[in-house]
Formats: C-alpha cells, structure tokens, sequence
C-alpha cells in the first residue's frame, strides 16, 4: 500500500517512489478521490525509447465462464515440455517471479514461489505471478503496453505487478481492445508497430505460462497482402459494437481497415488504387473469402484516433491530415460531418453514451467539445499547459446537487495531457450561449437550443467545418485540475467504482470514487458495465446554477 505523511503526499518511503510530492488525493465537489493502488510493470524492464509505442490502456471484464476449456497446450510439442511446464509452474511460472498471496483478486490461487528471471526482458523481476493457473470465473483486468510487451493485471488485487506478460519479438504493441460479447472466446485484439494484428483469447493466454501468444490469428501478417497496408503502423483498433465479430484498425497512413475475425484470410486481399488522397473513398474485396473484407481511405495523415458511439452508429476519427474530426455513418459507409482543430493535430475522441456529443483533444491544447444536433463545436475547454492526449466522459457520475427538480442537463468528462494533468469537467447544457454561424453580411445570432434543421440548410451532409473563431465558442474552465503523474499522460478510464489513469511509461493508477475506498469490497461486475442496457444514466438534472470548486 501506498504510505502517506500528514499533508496526503506521498512520502520518500512510498512504494511509489518515482512520483515524489504528488498528493494521494484531489478534491471535488462530491467529495475526494483517492489513490487506492497502483499498476506498473515489472521494476527490472529496461527503459525503451517509447516514440510510436506510447503505453495504452484496456479494461477488460471476464464473464463467468460456461464450460471447462481443454489444457492450453504448451508451445513445444516436444516430451520434455511436460517437465517444463512443471518446473515453470513450481518457479512461478515462466515470466519468472514470486507470487504472493492476496485478497480481493479475481478468483486465482497464489502462493508463494521462488524468484527468477526474465529472459526476453534481459533483466531480472519480482513481477507477483500466479503460480498456477485458475482463471475460468469472473474478473477484471487491466491490459496495457510497454515497450514490446503486453501486460495483464488484475483490477481487483492490489498488486502492483502485473500477472501476466506477453512478449512481441517482431514488433512493438502499440493499441488494444476487448469484446466482452465475443461468440468464440476470442475476445482480444492488438495492433503493432509494424501493421500486424492479432485476436486472441483474454482467459486462454491468461491460463497459458508462457510469455507467448496462444490461440492467436494473425492478420497482415507482414503486411504481406497486396497493395494493403505494407509497413504502416497501427494506431488505433476497435471492436464495431453489435457488429458480430467485425473490427476495424487506423493506421498511419490514413487509411483505415474492418476485418471479420472469423475469415483467415487466405485470398487475395488487394484493394485498387487511391485515385485522389485528399477525399474518402471506400474499396471492397474483390473475394467475399478476403480479410480485410474493405478499406477506407479517411486522409493524408495519420489517424490518430478512432471511437464507435455506443450504438455502433457512427465512428468518429480524428487525426493529422488538416486537423479534423470526421463523423462517419458506419453502416452506410458515408461521411456526416466533421470539423478543423483550431490549431495543430487532433490526438484522441470520445463518444457520450447517448451519442449526442464527442469530445476532441489534441495540440492546441483545448477540449473540443462537438454538438451531433448542432453538427459544429459547442464548447471549448481551457484548462490544459500542453498536448491533450486522452478524453472521456463519465457515464457513472450523477451530479450531487440533483433533487429530481432543477431542467439543465450535465455532463461530467475527464481530460488529462502531456502536462501530467487530470482535468474534470462540468458541461451544463442550458448555460451554454451558443452562437450559430454568422450568415454571409449579417451579425451573429445565438440560441440555446438546438439547430439541426438550420446547419442541414447551411451545412450539407458531408461538409467538413473550418474552425470557428474563438471568441464565437463558449469556454468551458475545469472543475477539477490535478498533477496525477511525474510522466506525461496517455489515458484515462472512468468506472463505476473509480477513475484509472495511466502515463505514456506504463504506470497506471486507480482512484477511488467519494463513497468507496477500503471499507467496501470491489465487485469486478460493478467495476465495469459491458452493455449499455446495464449503464446508468448518463445525464444529471441539476439547477439553474452550476457549481465550481
């Protein structure tokens, strides 16, 4: 645990001594978060140079599991591999670490073992590791990379280290996703450095010892299939929700790829030409038996960021190529609507579960909040000293005010950036003057209500915004502002229970909601909903004023 002196910082003799005199709390005004515990990887991984491979992260919530799987076999066939499977499970397994007991897990039994190495890692660990594996009940994990390895934690265990490491020999992890609905188990997709993709089972490499890959298939595999995406590197991955089984992958080089995971691929892939790089085009295989099954081309640049409204309506992307946000109408394969950063490249986007806004982030600093009614942003959010690199709303939080009697409608969102900084935010719908464009020779009008009618006469489907003038968007300031990290940040999750941060080196940190903390015990099922049918509201009833701290 985490110690910590009079003043709430953490003290030189804190288990987390590479945040010195950074506070273990930050006030809101429902109450104090808490640093509950921490998550890194294993203290004797070499420092790698992170450039394309910034650490991101997954949560992940196993179902019970229906049925006994076979034993994974191990990856040698040979009949000594019997012997050393036995040897790696009475070691510690084969990550090479002591394990050690602990309440509150996820169902696994641990026991103490003896200390050993990491031989891909080039150094020594005392990762805690199970030494045998029990991973067939529920539980949540935590999926993160660092460097050329993929790490897995248990959400619910205060270990610091994580239980399980998955080594890449060919190419950096760079991005992640889970589907708790998956049909055939393989619920896991990961994105490299080099374009390839893999989908795996998450409980299948959790029962495996190894430090491999089990189970996996692999797609562009090389970047061997024709005219595909060669040595461009992923950047960002997703499961389309309902979309039975479909994924997609951005990559570097603008263009973007949905696959069907249960097709191997095996036939030719190829997709034609891009005849003009500056519009979105979409191309189909040729074969109905190809994976990919098709291509978008989104832009020149890269994208950066993908995101599915919960519904699986739309995907929004953002990325390099003259700074926009695009809104696309997934199904019908058709751009909506989209919008220019004020400045520089936008780096990430979030949807709000009921798919009325996304939030943007990037260089210029700003949170870019966009209106789907409005089709144009909405709001700005000033509050960060550098790069914004990760947004999300919190769907869990209700307002503390709310007595069921006030009309505006809140939302509360999270940023944190470059500058170490977790920002929240309160977006009080009916506070906000809205100024809608101002027509050709006229003055501006403003509106606080919504004018979709009015931009689909001014701003047909399709169009692309300029970005607005600053002083024709209303400014949002912080609620809350907090220095979580030493490292600049890379990513934030909001769950039932707690907010989860993580820096761009693989530290992640779990900060506990007022209300909970040591004195109630964590329920893997709350921690994460994985339908929305079992989300909370997303939407507060506050009063005519909103509240600051």
């Amino acid at each position: 645990m985490i110690n910590n002196n009079s003043n709430g910082m953490i003290s030189s003799s804190s288990t987390n001594a590479q945040s010195p005199g950074l506070k273990t709390y930050f006030k809101t005004p429902e109450g104090r978060y808490k640093l509950q515990y921490e998550k890194i990887h294993p203290t004797g991984l070499l420092h790698y140079a992170h450039g394309k491979a910034v650490t991101q992260v997954t949560l992940a919530n196993l179902k019970e599991k229906p049925a006994q799987l076979p034993p994974t076999p191990t990856s040698s066939s040979s009949a000594s591999s019997g012997v050393r499977l036995a040897a790696a499970r009475f070691l510690g397994g084969s990550n090479g670490s002591r394990a050690l007991s602990f309440v509150g897990g996820n169902g696994s039994s641990k026991t103490l073992t003896g200390n050993g190495r990491i031989a891909s890692m080039g150094s020594s660990s005392t990762s805690n590791s199970p030494a045998t594996s029990n991973y067939d009940g529920k539980g949540t994990y935590l999926i993160f990379n660092v460097g050329d390895t993929i790490f897995i934690s248990d959400l619910n265990s205060q270990d610091k280290d994580p239980i399980k490491s998955i080594h890449f020999s060919n190419s950096n992890p760079v991005c992640h996703a889970f589907d708790p609905e998956a049909k055939d188990g393989h619920d896991l997709i990961i994105g490299l450095n080099s374009g390839d993709v893999y989908s795996v089972s998450l409980r299948q490499q959790l029962q495996d010892v190894g430090k491999k890959l089990v189970g996996a298939h692999h797609y562009n595999k090389d970047g061997s299939c024709k005219l595909l995406v060669v040595f461009s590197r992923c950047t960002s991955i997703a499961w389309v929700p309902e979309g039975d089984s479909t994924f997609v992958v951005a990559h570097a080089d603008g263009n973007l790829y949905v696959y069907e995971k249960c097709k191997d691929g095996a036939a030719d892939s190829s997709f034609p030409v891009i005849r003009d790089q500056t519009q979105f085009s979409v191309a189909h295989a040729r074969s109905s038996k190809s994976n990919p099954i098709a291509r978008w081309h989104i832009c020149q640049g890269s994208i950066n960021s993908i995101s599915f409204s919960a519904d699986g309506t739309y995907l929004a992307t953002v990325g390099r190529d003259g700074s926009y946000l695009r809104v696309f109408d997934y199904s019908r394969e058709q751009l909506i609507c989209g919008g220019k950063s004020y400045y520089g490249a936008l780096l990430c986007c979030a949807w709000s579960t009921d798919g009325k806004y996304i939030l943007a982030g990037g260089e210029d600093d700003l949170v870019q909040v966009w209106s789907m009614d409005d089709r144009k942003v909405v709001a700005w959010g000033e509050g960060h000293n550098s790069w914004v690199s990760g947004v999300s709303f919190d769907s869990y939080w209700s307002s503390p005010t709310s007595d069921g009697t006030g009309e505006n409608v809140m939302y509360r969102f999270g940023s944190v950036g470059q500058d170490t900084q977790l920002l929240l935010w309160d977006l009080v719908l009916d506070e906000l003057v809205v100024p809608l464009r101002r027509p050709p020779g006229g003055s501006p009008t403003f509106s606080t209500g919504s004018q979709s009618s009015h931009w689909d006469n001014i701003s047909p489907v399709g169009t692309l915004q300029p970005a607005p003038s600053m002083r024709d968007v209303p400014k949002l300031s912080p609620v809350v502002a907090h220095r979580v990290h030493t490292e600049p940040l890379s990513g934030l999750i909001f769950t039932q229970e707690s907010v989860l941060t993580v820096c761009r080196e693989g530290h992640v940190k779990i900060w506990m909601r007022p209300g909970y903390g040591e004195s109630q015990p964590s329920n893997s099922e709350s921690m994460l909903s994985t339908s929305s049918k079992d989300k909370p509201p997303l939407l507060s009833k506050v009063g005519s004023s909103s509240y600051k701290q």
